[in-house]
C-alpha cells in the first residue's frame, strides 16, 4: 500500500492511536489490527513482515490490558487458531498486512 492509504478492516473499532513497532523508512511496512477480548477493544500496530509476534502483542496489552502483569496467561490467536510459537515473526506465523490478531485469556474466567 502506499502511504496515507490503509485496509479498511484496521479503521473498525479501532482506537485512534497507532503503536508503532517499526520505523517509518522500513522497506516493507505492515499495520495489523489487535483485538483484545476482555475489553472489547482494539488498536493498530505499525509493524515489520520480521516483527515477532510477541512484541506485538506485549505493546497491544501494554495499551489495552495495562493492568494485565502475566502476559504469557493470554494467548494470540490468528484465523481462529492459536499462535503456540510467540517468538516467530508475524509473516512466519501467516499473518499479512491488515491481519487481526486476537488476545484473549488462556483460561476462560466465569462471569460473575
Amino acid at each position: 500500500m502506499t502511504a496515507g492509504t490503509t485496509h479498511f478492516v484496521n479503521s473498525l473499532r479501532v482506537r485512534p492511536e497507532i503503536i508503532r513497532l517499526a520505523n517509518e523508512q522500513a522497506p516493507v511496512l505492515w499495520t495489523v489490527r489487535v483485538q483484545a477480548a476482555e475489553v472489547w477493544d482494539a488498536v493498530r500496530v505499525e509493524a515489520t513482515p520480521e516483527t515477532r509476534v510477541r512484541d506485538v502483542k506485549q505493546a497491544a496489552m501494554a495499551l489495552l490490558l495495562p493492568d494485565v502483569e502475566q502476559i504469557d496467561s493470554f494467548v494470540v490467536k490468528l484465523h481462529g487458531a492459536e499462535v503456540t510459537n510467540e517468538s516467530q515473526s508475524l509473516q512466519s506465523a501467516g499473518a499479512r498486512d491488515a491481519s487481526t490478531l486476537f488476545v484473549t485469556a488462556r483460561r476462560r474466567r466465569p462471569v460473575r
